[in-house]
Order: structure tokens, then C-alpha cells, then sequence
């Protein structure tokens, strides 16, 4: 199963690239560094971690 590769913050609605830094959460909520950081790191859908997602191959 391979993630979905969100194209913008579901916060503030930046663009994110596939290679640029987003974090995600383990249903695959996506922001951008801003906004992860102003929510101390936590998604507000579902109260869990945001973790930098992974980046695909060059």
C-alpha cells in the first residue's frame, strides 16, 4: 500500500511538492513545517503524532 502523496496543507492550504517536507499523521492528514509546528506536532482530526513524511525516489 503505498501513501497518498497530498499536494497541500490541510491547514493553511501551501502547495507541498512531493519531495519538499510534510508532515503526516497515520491517516495520512498532510501539513506543511508551519503549521505542524504551531500544532505542537499533534493532528487535530484525529490527536495523534505528526511524523515527516517520507519522501519518494528521486
Amino acid at each position: 500500500m503505498a501513501l497518498e502523496m497530498r499536494t497541500v496543507c490541510e491547514r493553511c492550504e501551501c502547495a507541498i511538492a512531493p519531495h519538499e517536507t510534510a508532515y503526516i499523521c497515520v491517516y495520512e492528514c498532510t501539513w506543511c513545517p508551519a503549521c505542524t509546528s504551531a500544532m505542537d506536532h499533534t493532528c487535530p482530526n484525529c490527536g495523534g503524532e505528526l511524523v515527516i513524511r517520507p519522501r519518494p525516489k528521486a
